[in-house]
């Protein structure tokens, strides 16, 4: 039963009593030259039904499907949950032990997580979808829960959200069911809280059959406007009202409350059957605005639309109408549900389904059950998310496939005269589509809407030449035009020798309106420009542009057969031909429209490289403004002669433009040409001095990567005087000598800062200070300034600088560095004594601990134990450490190891092994006495040495090795199991 979904039958299953019926509208009626009418296979019916390979182990009673996740009750009180989308993984829940309390109703919620069963014993189960045990809702205890009105909105596996209750005895109940862990041993209840919020039948109680809420469009941030449908057997109420963003449960209680001094606005229709059932067609979607609903009750389907406008406040429902049952001698019986589609109302019979179309109310499709094989139906039920639509019997399981529903819907729309909808329908099928199209151009035709008209006409497959004449004969020349406009858009690329014909006809029928214009002196008119704007946009049409690149000669010969001058020049454009019109604009002096031609209707830039010198010259500007827009398009160092063709001289503003154009090609464009650079440099140095050593910091001391030439640029500052400029680039080009001795001409704190430049050369920054010193002393004649100089310079010393000053200076102007030099040394050579000092009396004092350790003792009692084993200490070698705890020898080793690298392990095996393997010697009575070792060890006394270096270096208790063990688990991971098995 796991994989009852896997297969469906290879042929799709056909009763012998289901139809497909199709209206006189629907036969193929002859159609106009150009399509062939023809059946090339047979007609599947709308709805087809395929047969689920499944026989259920008992009969069903129930059926449900949303999101692909299908469930079924059975009469043995077994629930199976089929997830279509894996079919392995389907499940059985047990209801109820108990076979006489059944379920009457399942409630599935649209993501197919939630599941609601209503037991005949008025109780309540909520299953989840991850659970395996149905849960009692002990709050919903003693109501038959009738209906549902699921949250569309929610998206959590864990709650339902707030939803609506519907009972047996009228009764809208709102509340929330969350999904508890079952693993928790106090799990509290499902149901988080219960509350009715209005009652339908106080006086005469009915069932609430059905049960929807939505959301309707409103302009307030901080509320929501919702509606509310609820059928009785024979009521259908509607509640509408606002609820705040933020609200606490029951959410739905304002709403309701509008209706307790005041009754709910409700349709009763006469007669019912007991029960009914709302369906709502959702187009795009379960969480978009529903379109349509259909309420099945007594008298027939009351369908209709939903008008979900804002200002909407009493009645949502709009073009409802009453669809009656199909009466035929077929069947008697009452339909048990329904299901809405797009354009369709599918009952459910007994021994039947069929199908209406809500369009003009025909039934269209019948499908008769075998009764006798698989049982009565006794359901069908459509998935909100899929749209998959399932019926049921107890004995088998079906499936219904929608099959191009709307292919007879045109005709509908057609005979109705609307058009629009009629064509939306048939698009595709081209002979129907025809159909449509002439017959709504007639309709235009007899109400004199030529245009319009005409625009379909061309659409059709109509006789050129007749519907041509159509317009000629009433003169209608614009409509005519429309015509042959529509049909050169309908033609293909191939039809070249149309498309001449048609372009060419167009022409001319625009040139003689527009002459007709002119010689009634309306050639300033308002409709003389909109007519040669229209004639403007249609040369510039793709289609006709591609026709006349072929044909220029025969639309120049007609254009100035007219005597346009204007549409020549336009046409010109069109053509691609800009080099003639900018050269016509330059020559009438026109150099802004030949600058608009340039900038905006072409993309050639090699004609900027052309045209650029000349309007440099009269709109540097504006001339500008366009390189800047066309960015890295342009190729700046082309663009230099019209730059260098200008004399800057006459003209500041020109030359500041060509500085602002370099100045976007450096910064915004990051054009790292040399010639640009230097371009730009040459024009700071000679007109914009201020900007030139700016210029220069941005750019760096990194000779390598500095873009300019820096042999030009410092001839060109060294020229116009800019010596500030000259220093840095001598500074940048590592010349630190000349930097410095340049800078000096100009500031001493320049001097300074580039003195300091070469850090990895102290020979040449002292030198670099001295020259600065010497220049302080010689030059400025300031004796303190050059002696402040010693603080600004750790090289420098009071020795360096006293050469360069003059013979008759007294000490008094230098007494205080030679006074704080002689301080220095002083301060340095105490310093070293008192090193000497401390080093000395460390050396004593290690002495003093080595003479120490040699006297040093312990004493071993007889019935000491070992630190490690207990074992009495005296029965074989051991170690005795400062600390006062002692080791055998073997549980020395076995303590120290496993906190050795591998490699010291095994040379501690290695060592073991070799001096067990030796002949037996006398042993030590302990391993510190260091006394009894003699200046040649043999052999076996060095490995003993060795081993005693690495085993018994510290203690293991108390030295480092217990310190860098402190994250090491007490019981080891190997032996972490049998610990435990020891412990139980």
């Amino acid at each position: 039963m796991a994989n009852l979904m896997d297969q469906y039958e290879s042929h799709q299953y056909r009763g012998s009593g289901r139809t497909q019926r199709q209206s006189k509208d629907s036969i193929p009626e002859p159609i106009s030259t150009g399509f062939i009418s023809a059946r090339l296979e047979d007609e599947v019916p709308i709805f087809n039904k395929q047969k689920i390979q499944f026989k259920p182990r008992d009969p069903i009673t129930h059926l449900k499907v949303s999101n692909n996740m299908l469930v079924l009750a059975m009469s043995s009180n077994l629930l199976l949950r089929i997830d279509l989308e894996n079919k392995e993984n389907t499940d059985e829940v047990e209801i109820s032990h108990s076979l006489d309390n059944r379920p009457t109703r399942l409630h599935l919620d649209p993501l197919g997580r939630h599941l609601l069963i209503s037991m005949s014993n008025q109780e309540t189960l909520y299953l989840s979808r991850n659970s395996k045990k149905p849960k009692p809702l002990v709050k919903l205890k003693g109501y038959v829960i009738e209906s549902v009105g699921w949250n569309n909105y929610n998206t959590s596996d864990m709650s339902t959200g707030p939803i609506l209750f519907g009972t047996s005895r009228g009764l809208i109940f709102e509340g929330e069911i969350v999904s508890e862990d079952e693993s928790k041993f106090f799990a509290g209840a499902a149901d988080k809280y219960f509350k009715q919020v209005f009652s339908l039948g106080k006086e005469n109680p009915s069932p609430v059959n059905s049960l929807h809420f939505d959301r309707m469009p409103h302009n307030s941030q901080s509320e929501q406007k919702y509606f509310i449908m609820a059928t009785t057997p024979g009521r259908l109420y509607q509640f509408i009202g606002t609820i705040p963003v933020t609200s606490d449960p029951p959410i739905f209680q304002p709403i309701f409350a509008n209706y307790e001094d005041s009754p709910a606005r409700f349709l009763e229709l006469p007669g019912n059957f007991g029960y009914s059932n709302l369906q709502y067609y959702h187009p795009k979607g379960i969480k978009s605005a529903p379109e349509q609903f259909a309420w099945m009750t007594g008298p027939g389907v009351y369908f209709g639309n939903f008008d979900l406008s804002p200002q909407q406040n009493q009645d949502v429902t709009s073009e409802s109408k009453l669809i009656a049952y199909p009466s035929d001698n077929n069947t008697s019986q009452n339909p048990l549900s329904i299901v809405l589609t797009e354009f369709h109302i599918l009952l459910v019979f007994p021994d039947c389904v069929k199908a209406i179309c809500h369009l003009n109310e025909q039934l269209i499709f019948e499908d008769f059950h075998r009764t006798g094989t698989f049982g009565k139906l006794l359901g069908m039920s459509k998935d909100p998310i899929k749209g998959s639509i399932w019926s049921f019997s107890d004995q088998a399981v079906f499936k219904y496939k929608v099959v191009r529903e709307s292919r007879d819907v045109w005709q509908m729309y057609l005979d109705r005269g609307e058009y629009d909808l009629a064509l939306a329908y048939c698009k595709d099928n081209p002979a129907n589509r025809d159909k449509v199209l002439t017959k709504h151009a007639e309709h235009f035709f007899q109400e004199k809407q030529y245009d319009k008209s005409a625009m379909l006409y061309a659409q059709t497959q109509n006789s050129f030449e007749e519907v041509a004449l159509k317009f000629i004969q009433m003169d209608q020349q614009k409509a005519l035009q429309t015509f042959l406009w529509k049909k050169l858009n309908g033609l293909k690329p191939v039809d070249k020798t149309q498309t001449t014909m048609l372009v060419t006809w167009l022409i001319e029928l625009y040139l003689n309106r527009l002459g007709a214009l002119k010689e009634q002196g309306l050639q300033n008119d308002g409709k003389y420009y909109t007519l040669r704007d229209e004639f403007r946009k249609f040369l510039a049409h793709q289609r006709v542009k591609d026709c006349l690149s072929f044909n220029k000669n025969t639309a120049y010969d007609l254009i100035a057969s007219h005597g346009n001058i204007e549409d020549l020049v336009f046409f010109a454009m069109l053509m691609h031909d800009y080099e003639r019109v900018i050269s016509h604009h330059i020559q009438h002096d026109d150099y802004r429209a030949a600058l608009d031609v340039l900038t905006n209707k072409q993309g050639d830039t090699e004609l900027y490289y052309k045209f650029s010198p000349v309007l440099m010259q009269y709109i540097p500007k504006q001339t500008v403004d366009s390189w800047i827009a066309k960015g890295r398009k342009l190729d700046p160092q082309r663009l230099i002669p019209a730059l260098v063709n200008y004399d800057h001289s006459h003209d500041s503003k020109a030359s500041s433009e060509a500085i602002r154009y370099l100045e976007f090609c450096v910064h915004d464009l990051s054009v790292q040409d040399t010639a640009i650079h230097n371009y730009l440099l040459s024009l700071y140095a000679k007109l914009q001095p201020e900007q030139l050593i700016k210029y220069l910091r941005i750019q760096g001391q990194n000779p390598d990567s500095v873009p300019y030439d820096l042999k030009y640029a410092l001839r060109l500052c060294a020229e116009h005087s800019h010596k500030e400029a000259c220093v840095h680039i001598y500074r940048t080009m590592g010349l630190f000598e000349e930097a410095v001795e340049l800078a000096l001409q100009v500031d001493v704190n320049l001097a300074k800062v580039n003195a300091d430049l070469p850090e990895d050369d102290e020979e040449l920054r002292k030198k670099l200070w001295l020259r600065i010193a010497r220049h302080v002393v010689e030059e400025e004649k300031d004796i303190k300034k050059a002696m402040e100089f010693l603080h600004e310079c750790d090289l420098l010393k009071i020795e360096d600088v006293l050469p360069f000053f003059p013979d008759f200076v007294t000490i008094d102007h230098f007494k205080d560095a030679i006074c704080m030099s002689l301080q220095e040394y002083n301060q340095h050579i105490e310093a070293l004594k008192e090193e000497m000092q401390d080093a000395t009396e460390s050396a004593k004092s290690i002495r003093s601990d080595i003479q120490e350790m040699r006297n040093k003792y312990s004493v071993v009692k007889a019935q000491g134990k070992c630190s490690s084993c207990r074992y009495p200490l005296l029965t074989r070698g051991f170690y005795l450490f400062p600390c006062q705890h002692v080791f055998h020898s073997d549980c020395l080793v076995t303590e120290v190891t496993p906190n050795m690298t591998s490699a010291r392990r095994n040379k501690v095996d290695n060592l073991l092994r070799d001096i067990n393997s030796a002949p037996a010697t006398p042993q030590a009575s302990a391993a510190t006495d260091a006394s009894a070792a003699t200046t040649a060890m043999s052999k076996g006394e060095q490995q003993k040495s060795e081993l005693d270096d690495m085993i018994a270096s510290e203690c293991p208790y108390c030295g480092e090795m217990m310190i860098m063990s402190i994250d090491k688990p007490f019981i080891e991971p190997k032996e972490f199991d049998e610990v435990v098995q020891s412990w139980q």
